[in-house]
């Protein structure tokens, strides 16, 4: 292993991280909830424009410590799109190739932005497939498999050091409320969701966590059974969160509270928070928007006062043509107009109602 180009690749990831100036916390100023306050944190302003930009330096700076990555190793990563996204930009930095394993049906923007970093996209038909395949193609190129979903929850320094979590808790000593009484978040890799479950609890901080799991995720079943062997057949249509397996990231321990939310209640809820805050997020903020919403409602009924932090994972341009498409919501028979109304409902008047059975 050369020394010389891990010290500099090290320093190179440390020079990322201090350009980088921490992400906006945003107030969502919402009539309906009297004496609740919601924030958002904008993730999508990373310079890879997601919240895995910081997973990605971490899976980068545990590789290399661990001897794993060195000069000219080719990087390998099952990903969805934003974790490669974040990755290629990384492994160009370094000037390391990257191969992204990925669902064949994975958005146009975020395949466009893997290749315009250097990156390479491998197709799969079969999602279930990605890791199987993404092993067996870095062991061909002789590479680094960087799997994120076993490495996300122990690659990411929990205790502090200018993680999410810190992050959230220093921006919010300010406000009316700053330890806030339930932070939301949804489930990918599951590496947030335990690096905010433990940080809250290595400060002794009287706040909960609530993971907001997509329709068709396995996570939400785990949560209750703690079955590892559990499988989903379908899996989550939210790109970048729930899984179809039980992934080794996801800690259901540190979580406090678990709801399932809908395809179409996220997308609803996706296309609600750009009318407030004037912002198109993707699918995955739209689920964490849901739930928190949800929470605050719970709240304003039983007269609480309060603050909810949720997290906004990456910017509505990247699903112009999905998501945001009308002709493709009805071409994928995903009908959003009833939660749409409740949801607004919801904002203006505090109010929570379950939409009926679809």
């Amino acid at each position: 292993m050369n020394r010389q180009w891990t010290i500099g690749a090290l320093e190179q990831l440390r020079r990322d991280a201090q350009r980088s100036a921490d992400t906006h916390l945003l107030w969502v100023d919402l009539p309906g909830l009297k004496g609740v306050r919601l924030y958002l944190k904008d993730e999508s302003t990373h310079p890879t424009g997601s919240l895995k930009h910081r997973l990605a330096r971490s899976l980068f700076f545990y590789g290399i410590c661990n001897g794993h990555i060195g000069e000219g190793t080719s990087i390998v990563e099952a990903s969805s799109g934003s974790t490669a996204v974040s990755e290629a930009y990384f492994a160009r930095m370094l000037g390391l190739p990257f191969v992204a394993v990925m669902p064949r049906g994975t958005s146009q923007a975020k395949i466009d932005q893997i290749t315009f970093y250097g990156g390479r996209c491998h197709f799969v038909d079969d999602p279930s497939t990605v890791y199987h395949q993404a092993e067996t193609l870095a062991r061909e190129l002789r590479g680094h498999y960087m799997d994120q979903f076993t490495f996300a929850e122990r690659a990411t320094d929990w205790r502090g050091n200018n993680n999410i979590a810190e992050s959230i808790f220093l921006q919010m000593e300010g406000e009316p409320w700053p330890v806030p009484r339930w932070i939301v978040m949804s489930a990918g890799t599951g590496g947030t969701s335990a690096t905010i479950g433990r940080y809250i609890r290595y400060r002794g901080l009287d706040t909960q966590l609530c993971v907001v799991d997509p329709e068709g995720s396995i996570f939400a079943d785990y949560y209750r059974t703690r079955d590892k062997t559990l499988t989903s057949p379908s899996g989550s249509r939210i790109e970048g969160i729930g899984r179809p397996r039980v992934e080794p990231s996801f800690l259901p321990d540190v979580i406090d509270r678990l709801e399932t939310v809908s395809t179409a209640a996220s997308l609803a809820a996706m296309r609600q928070l750009e009318r407030v805050l004037g912002r198109r997020y993707g699918g995955s903020t739209g689920t964490n928007f849901h739930g928190a919403l949800k929470l605050g409602c719970e709240m304003v009924e039983r007269g609480e006062s309060g603050a909810i932090v949720t997290l906004a994972c990456d910017a509505g341009d990247r699903y112009l043509d999905t998501y945001y498409n009308d002709d493709w919501l009805r071409q994928q028979g995903i009908s959003i107009a009833a939660h749409q109304e409740l949801l607004a409902t919801a904002c203006k008047e505090g109010r929570w109602s379950e939409p009926p059975p679809a």
